[in-house]
């Protein structure tokens, strides 16, 4: 897990890119966006058939609730909840500059399905005060030992999705991290998770393929 997520502190260049031909774009001014990691190019863009449909689980509508509850607009007081445009403005910005990670909160087989290219699993349950190596991952995150707690002067920005608003992962994430003193304006919520993304037929990246 520590492997896993020291391996996303490398360098995400990422450049907006304007196509002439492309019918579905991703705003009115942007076609899709170039992300270079470890020397892949990756973009995001949207599906261009108008007639796709989604086919997978993210289909349903109605799942047992507990656990698939919907989850409040909000994360915890404090933190940003973001869209798919703040998501991909993230990872512009803060990722490509090394001072942000986007984080998907899902177990590790919801991830190798496919996640948001640039995104490195960090599963909620790593989080968790019970995970032997959770001050590991927190350091990882910029934060420093301080005394009997923790500054998070220097910690990184994150923004953590999971399925979407029935998926308590990411929000369970949020709260671990914030138990432990990260700032809450240092952390965004994408509510929309994977659901919201695949429904608007944005780029999915598998891992290890």
């Amino acid at each position: 897990m520590f492997r896993l997520l020291c391996g996303t502190l490398l360098a995400f260049v990422i450049t907006g890119s304007h196509a002439t031909a492309q019918e579905v774009n991703i705003t009115p001014d942007t076609a899709s966006a170039s992300i270079e990691i470890n020397g892949e190019l990756i973009q995001i863009e949207r599906i261009q058939d108008t007639s796709h449909q989604l086919t997978s689980e993210f289909t349903k509508t109605s799942r047992p609730c507990p656990p698939f509850c919907i989850h409040p607009i909000a994360a915890a007081p404090g933190v940003s909840t973001v869209g798919e445009i703040e998501v991909i403005s993230f990872l512009e910005n803060e990722v490509a500059g090394g001072t942000g990670l986007l984080i998907d909160s899902r177990v590790p087989a919801w991830f190798a399905k496919g996640s948001i290219p640039g995104a490195v699993n960090v599963p909620f349950a790593a989080l968790e005060e019970t995970n032997p190596y959770r001050l590991e991952i927190i350091k990882a995150l910029g934060a420093t030992q301080s005394g009997n707690g923790w500054n998070f002067d220097n910690a990184m920005q994150l923004t953590l999705f999971c399925n979407g608003p029935w998926c308590d992962q990411s929000p369970r994430s949020i709260r671990s991290l914030m138990a432990a003193g990260y700032p809450a304006e240092k952390i965004n919520y994408y509510r929309g998770g994977m659901q919201l993304w695949l429904l608007l037929g944005l780029t999915v990246n598998t891992p290890n393929t």
